[in-house]
């Protein structure tokens, strides 16, 4: 295993996850550097000439790394994020950790999601961005057996932010294998043994009910071909939230969804990333 390094400026976060989407030799991690304006970002790759040429296009250093947790290297602590006074995201990795932090939060729900993750830890603008807009979402229905889906669920964080904000039912997929089964380690290690993950094609599916709030966080040109079914997805009524939309992409991505009747209610970008809120017609 190798992997590249380099510091960089936090304001190009989003930059940098955009310019290793979808390139699949490389995983990228991004790590904050506590009281700084800092990134470490890193990829990692099996073989030396994947990071060779990173390092020749960005400058930075290339590393070799054996026999151990690669993962595990890149990992150092996140602060914590707080979401609307209710939710507290950490990297609680243990037992011990995630009792500390409940204890540390008290009153609040708390969700563990590793340091390690290359994705889904809720510090990406995207995914901080829906856990607000989830929290919104979730407050009217808090007396009602409400349920949800995950689509692209990633780490399960925003299906495991549903299991602790109320909902009676929660579904989460995703089209790669990994994702679902580290999704089902992060819901038993959050207490929330019960979301059921599977691993779904959005283009092949067909809903077999409907959910209250349905996310989809999955590239631009699937949700395209997907919003027929995944509208039909949301009860009428229902509340539909979309992230990991490039800005440039935005507008007729989610042009779309209107045409099938949605109202998008809130439109939020951050940086080069545009999430979307909206109201399937009752």
């Amino acid at each position: 295993m190798f992997v590249w390094s380099k510091l960089s400026s936090e304001k190009w976060s989003d930059a940098w996850e955009e310019r290793f989407a979808g390139n699949p030799a490389l995983s990228l991690v991004i790590t904050t550097v506590p009281g700084r304006t800092t990134i470490r970002v890193e990829a990692y790759a099996e073989k030396r000439r994947d990071v060779t040429a990173v390092q020749k296009m960005f400058g930075g250093s290339v590393r070799e790394i054996k026999n151990r947790n690669w993962a595990a290297l890149s990992s150092e602590p996140l602060p914590p994020i707080q979401v609307r006074g209710k939710l507290v995201v950490c990297s609680a990795r243990t037992v011990a950790e995630y009792k500390k932090a409940q204890s540390l939060h008290a009153g609040k729900q708390v969700i563990a999601i590793p340091a390690d993750m290359a994705f889904g830890t809720g510090h990406h603008a995207t995914t901080a961005t829906v856990l607000r807009m989830l929290v919104d979402a979730a407050s009217p229905l808090l007396d009602t057996k409400w349920k949800m889906a995950d689509l692209g669920c990633g780490s399960g964080i925003l299906a495991i932010a549903a299991a602790k904000l109320g909902a009676s039912k929660v579904w989460g997929c995703d089209f790669d294998p990994k994702a679902v089964e580290v999704s089902q380690e992060n819901a038993i290690r959050n207490g929330t043994p019960d979301i059921k993950f599977t691993e779904t094609d959005v283009l092949k599916w067909k809903a077999k009910e409907q959910y209250d709030i349905v996310i989809a966080n999955i590239f631009y040109d699937i949700l395209e071909a997907g919003f027929p079914q995944i509208v039909r997805a949301v009860r009428p009524g229902g509340t539909l939230m979309v992230s990991g939309i490039l800005k440039s992409q935005a507008a007729p991505c989610l042009a779309v969804a209107s045409d099938l009747g949605v109202t998008w209610d809130r439109i939020v970008t951050r940086g080069k990333w545009v999430s979307a809120s909206g109201t399937v017609p009752a």
